[in-house]
């Protein structure tokens, strides 16, 4: 029996840190997804009209316009309001979890993460929205008493 051919998963990852940008990218290429990049708010903007992708990691922290904004524009545009976002941050403190996920991002990842884990949960992501990110390497979706506590313990 022949499976019929699924398109890969269009994925837009936003970094303006060169060497995490290079780092998923390829991962998620080798993984079989299309990947789509860009350094700047202002650039993911643009290239998510252009490519349309099924996915956005966002990272929050950027010059300019920061992901915050870029997802707040993404989300206010009816052509790409669509478009999942994911947020990708060093300082997963609660207050700046709420600030994504009000900024419009319907997930949040907290650097670091496991790449294979990470390209594990992207298509169910799609089906199962946020919870498919509540897995051990992803540190998203913790309630603010479990983010405190993992923060308190330095892990």
């Amino acid at each position: 029996m022949t499976r019929p051919a699924v398109a890969p998963l269009t994925v837009l990852v936003v970094d303006d840190y060169p060497d995490g940008l290079e780092l998923v990218t390829t991962y998620l290429t080798f993984r079989g997804f299309r990947v789509h990049t860009a350094t700047s708010g202002e650039e993911a903007i643009a290239v998510a009209r252009a490519a349309m992708p099924h996915v956005v990691l966002m990272d929050l922290t950027m010059p300019s316009i920061d992901g915050w904004q870029a997802t707040r524009i993404l989300k206010g545009d009816p052509q790409t309001r669509g478009i999942h976002v994911i947020a990708v941050t060093a300082h997963a403190l609660p207050d700046e979890v709420e600030s994504a996920r009000r900024a419009g991002c319907e997930g949040v990842i907290s650097m670091p993460f496991d790449l294979a884990t990470l390209a594990d949960a992207l298509p169910r992501f799609l089906v199962h929205g946020p919870s498919a990110l509540d897995v051990p390497g992803l540190s998203a979706g913790m309630p603010p008493a479990a983010l405190r506590r993992r923060n308190a313990e330095g892990v």
